[in-house]
């Protein structure tokens, strides 16, 4: 079947389609129209958007040997192989807690993107589905149907000021776009960058050689995100001297002391201290008070008057008794700025301001103010480095500019200079895992640092629920090393080896490990610390089965003890909650702490069930506190509670659990509630 286009722009011309639509999806075609709206309509599209609220969460299991660092380090970094949308579910915890998405799902080229569907109906099915042709011609309702859901729900994954940024080719670019608008609100588009993937042309087109991509950004709401700076380059700071030693530091030499928006107050004449000449602001106006302009004049040692020179505009700033040039009247001052004559340059007034201002130039601090070449051209105005914004800011070719303001992203284009390109990216991940990984679709470490320092804070949290090879877990460790960042992120890779995706395991983890360790293979394949250790650590975990009342109950205890340490959260700190786990031997309840050095306890009846808490367990979760220095209050997960203390918080099984993945026995909150915590 053919795709239902956007029924405003392009009409459905074969009614027979129409017969496909159920009654809501029709309902919903006429009243945008009706309304003037504008929308996109496929088959599938009232499914697909109530999808995710069949998607149940699921136990998870921490694979050891699969974990990188201590258990410090484990606690704030995340890997999941599984589903992406199951997984999202899961991770309950950190709804609302996402400071940055960056997303780069299936292209839709015939290649990589699957489709299960059973997923129309189920979308707990675990199989991947096969492989979309090109040749399939319900292609594109196919990949909209999956990105949908998963739109919505990482919209629900961010903050309040959260951003996402979604990678994407021209093949579902438009597709997209509107759904984008959509879910988060063409109000909160933040801007489209078309990045350079390549830097030479290809032969692979008989029409046009494609050698860019997009990042399509939007903010859960634009009124509360923010847009920061890249760190600064040394090109840009070359800009920045200090000949005159101001001990304001260094300054910016062609400082352009003129505003685009003129005013008629602030178009004036100012004459030359150096040469007697009259420069004007062009078509512009002087960006400063007249009273600080006459200040900074005199501070080249002559006396400053203001005067009408007849010459249609305000009263100039002249020398105290200094003649004034003839203007012509052909001159248009606003392409011609300046008025000068030898005449002029040699009378005595002239001479003597000139001698006085030469003085300075050769001996003091210049004024804010000063003029070019010596004297001779035209004037400029200090511009500090230290007043400077610390940053680049998100322009088109920012190493060719500078600017002291940030201003709209808009729709901007980064050449490979600034975000990498394709091949860049595939020879990261070779010099990283070795040849022979078969992965072609990997992004720029550059392109992905830069996203993550413009739209993550420096302690913030990026999920990406496409991880493929890992690079934006290693773009994360980079810019961790390379700054005073704090930054954790959180990957998820479906990796289902018995159908031959690996990733999760044999790029994702591998990658993220070698980055952390500085492990790379030499020219035999064997492992060698060749690079700089970024550091930092990883938990790896994996989806596992569907999880409800009768699945807790039933654990065992180290899956009792994950499903506790990956789902606890509390309310009043839900974005800090992450649990270190403590598996030391001695003891009998002890599981984990949090960073405030609280412990967390699992009370176990034996080998087989949870206990109760009781005088004599609370006894040895007192006891265990202590031999860990950990201090009250006590969390403690147990069947029942037949002893209460003020230092104990206490969390019933299973209901505390399934409350902490956003269930209950009953009913499912994480989709019936969009506002709860």
């Amino acid at each position: 079947m053919a795709d239902i286009q956007n029924h405003i722009k392009h009409p459905i011309n074969d009614l027979d389609q129409l017969e496909l639509l159920d009654r809501d999806d029709l309902l919903n075609i006429i009243k945008s129209m009706i309304n003037g709206g504008v929308t996109i309509n496929f088959h599938g599209k009232r499914t697909a958007r109530e999808i995710e609220k069949k998607v149940r969460p699921r136990v998870t299991r921490v694979v050891r040997n699969l974990c990188v660092g201590s258990e410090e380090e484990q606690a704030r970094n995340l890997i999941v192989e599984g589903e992406n949308l199951q997984a999202m579910v899961t991770l309950y915890k950190y709804r609302g807690q996402v400071d940055l998405i960056v997303a780069d799902p299936p292209y839709n080229t015939g290649q990589y993107f699957r489709y299960n569907d059973k997923w129309d109906t189920d979308p707990n099915d675990p199989e991947l589905g096969s492989i979309v042709t090109m040749e399939d011609g319900s292609r594109h309702t196919k990949w909209m149907k999956a990105m949908m859901p998963r739109l919505n729900m990482m919209k629900a994954m961010l903050k309040a000021t959260g951003v996402v940024a979604i990678c994407i080719d021209d093949n579902e670019l438009f597709h997209l776009g509107m759904m984008m608008d959509e879910v988060f609100g063409e109000q909160n588009r933040i801007g489209i960058i078309n990045w350079q993937k390549s830097y030479s042309p290809k032969n692979d087109s008989k029409h046009l050689s494609t050698a860019t991509e997009y990042v399509l950004v939007y903010a859960k709401d634009k009124t509360l995100s923010k847009t920061g700076l890249l760190d600064r380059d040394e090109a840009m700071n070359s800009k920045y001297r200090n000949p005159d030693n101001d001990p304001e530091g260094d300054w910016k030499t062609n400082g352009d002391p003129t505003v685009a928006t003129p005013a008629e107050k602030d178009r004036y004449a100012i004459q030359s201290p150096f040469t007697g000449a009259l420069h004007y602001p062009g078509a512009r106006a002087w960006s400063n008070p007249k009273k600080t302009m006459k200040k900074w004049l005199e501070g080249w040692g002559s006396t400053y008057v203001e005067k009408d020179i007849r010459d249609g505009r305000v009263k100039a700033l002249v020398i105290k008794n200094a003649p004034i040039p003839d203007i012509p009247e052909e001159i248009n001052l606003d392409s011609n700025p300046v008025v000068e004559s030898e005449e002029i340059y040699n009378h005595p007034v002239v001479v003597n301001s000139r001698k006085l201002a030469i003085s300075v130039r050769d001996t003091k601090v210049w004024p804010v103010l000063y003029f070019s070449s010596g004297g001779s051209g035209r004037p400029y105005i200090k511009r500090y480095l230290k007043q400077v914004k610390q940053g680049k800011v998100p322009l088109t070719y920012w190493a060719d500019e500078d600017y002291d303001e940030p201003l709209v992203i808009g729709a901007q284009s980064w050449n490979y200079e600034e975000s990498g390109h394709s091949q860049a990216g595939i020879n990261e991940l070779d010099a990283i895992i070795g040849k022979g990984h078969n992965f072609q679709t990997v992004k720029p470490l550059k392109l992905i640092k830069k996203i993550i320092q413009l739209w993550c804070p420096p302690t913030g949290l990026v999920l990406d629920p496409y991880a493929g090879s890992g690079t934006t877990g290693h773009a994360v460790l980079e810019l961790n090393h390379e700054t005073e960042s704090e930054r954790r992120f959180i990957l998820i890779e479906q990796g289902s080896p018995e159908k031959g995706d690996k990733y999760a395991r044999s790029l994702t983890q591998e990658r993220i490990k070698r980055a952390i360790t500085g492990e790379r293979p030499d020219s035999n394949g064997d492992l060698v610390v060749a690079a700089e250790p970024l550091g930092g650590g990883v938990e790896f975990r994996v989806l596992a089965k569907q999880i409800d009342a009768k699945t807790v109950l039933s654990m065992k205890r180290d899956e009792l003890i994950d499903v506790v340490i990956t789902s606890h959260w509390e309310a009043e700190r839900r974005g800090g909650t992450n649990l270190i786990r403590i598996e030391r031997p001695g003891f009998q309840y002890l599981v984990g702490k949090n960073d405030q050095q609280e412990g967390y306890f699992i009370i176990w009846n034996g080998t087989d069930s949870v206990g109760q808490l009781d005088m004599e367990t609370y006894s040895i979760v007192v006891q265990e506190a202590k031999k860990e220095n950990l201090k009250a209050p006590y969390h403690v997960y147990a069947r029942y509670e037949v002893f209460q203390s003020r230092s104990v918080n206490f969390y019933k099984i299973p209901d505390k659990i399934l409350s902490h993945l956003g269930l209950n026995e009953n009913s499912d909150s994480f989709n019936e509630d969009e506002g709860s915590e």
